[in-house]
């Protein structure tokens, strides 16, 4: 599994990067323009907390350090690849006959400068993904008086939900989706669950696109 966000459909076909343009610097540069607007949603979410006393601040949202942010978000994305490893073995070892229900998304050869399209789409990724999903969500059920085990259910949930590409690999999402909202809900600093999506993401599609 590589980062949680696919590229265009091809020929009816998923694939990790964009196909736009012949030029390949060209591609990556409208590439990453283009998925820049998947964080459009990231400013009305801030705005409507804080319109309720929920600004920046209050959600831990600031600038990382190392000590409260980069460690501990290593930390999480280290868990996160552990456990997924762990648990892909056992699926695989599982589905045995059947792993066609596991769904590769192709990354195909790319030059190596693909990179800086991965790490771009992990950032914008991690902070629209964990604002919405973490900040702003947790935040409004808490507000309803949810409990928090429902809370990080529902939280899991639509994360999962938006995997479904993967096949059965979407299972594979669950263990780092419930890393981080953990984190966020007994921290409150959103930071550090974006440092660890972002670290989870660039590491997996750096290695996809070297490998390639």
């Amino acid at each position: 599994m590589v980062a949680d966000s696919p590229g265009v459909a091809v020929g009816g076909a998923i694939t990790r990067f964009p196909d736009l343009v012949r030029n390949p610097a060209a591609n990556l540069v409208l590439g990453v323009l283009t998925y820049l607007g998947v964080a459009a949603v990231v400013p009305i979410a801030l705005l409507l907390l804080s319109r309720t006393g929920q600004g920046p601040a209050v959600l831990g949202l600031r600038r990382p350090t190392w000590q409260d942010d980069v460690w501990p978000g290593l930390g999480i994305a280290a868990s996160g690849w552990g456990v997924v490893w762990l648990a892909a073995v056992v699926l695989i070892a599982v589905a045995g006959p059947h792993n066609r229900l596991f769904v590769q998304v192709p990354v195909g050869h790319v030059p190596a400068y693909y990179v800086i399209y991965g790490l771009a789409t992990s950032a914008i990724t991690a902070v629209t993904e964990e604002t919405l999903v973490s900040g702003y969500l947790l935040t409004r059920l808490e507000q309803l008086g949810w409990d928090p085990r429902r809370a990080l259910l529902l939280s899991l949930t639509l994360r999962t939900s938006y995997h479904v590409y993967y096949g059965l690999g979407f299972l594979l999402t669950i263990p780092f989706g419930y890393f981080a909202t953990r984190s966020f809900q007994k921290h409150k600093r959103l930071m550090r669950p974006i440092v660890a999506h972002f670290l989870y993401d660039a590491v997996l599609i750096t290695i996809a696109v070297l490998a390639s």
